[in-house]
């Protein structure tokens, strides 16, 4: 089982950046395709970004194309997002999943979850 623990969050003005990080411990983080999803206030979870196990594939939301970058580190067993030109309506709670199909969208197809990080962007 993969304990999944995100970091990295916080209150920033808009045009400002952030970088998420997602450690994971107990398994073999090499194995697994990681995703990032967040939750704003009222609304329903969606789909950020996604990597597949060896960085050769990657997804992202329109919303965070060209301003978000996902990596991971197999060796540090830990997943980024990088998130430039932050807008107000970035604000939501961040997590990092991990799941065994390929790389993915769907949040079901994620079996382990972080708490999440809070991301705030004021205007």
């Amino acid at each position: 089982q993969v304990q999944l623990v995100e970091s990295g969050g916080g209150l920033v003005q808009a045009g400002g950046s952030l970088r998420l990080s997602c450690a994971a411990s107990g398994g073999t983080f090499s194995s697994y395709a990681m995703g990032w999803f967040r939750q704003a206030p009222g609304r329903e979870r969606e789909f950020v970004a996604a990597i597949s196990w060896n960085s050769g594939d990657t997804y992202y939301a329109d919303s965070a194309k060209g301003r978000f970058t996902i990596s991971r580190d197999n060796a540090k067993n830990t997943l980024y997002l990088q998130m430039n030109s932050l807008r107000p309506e970035d604000t939501a709670v961040y997590s990092c999943a991990a799941g065994f199909r390929p790389v993915s969208r769907i949040a079901g197809d994620y079996r382990y979850w972080g708490q999440g990080t809070q991301v705030a962007v004021s205007s």
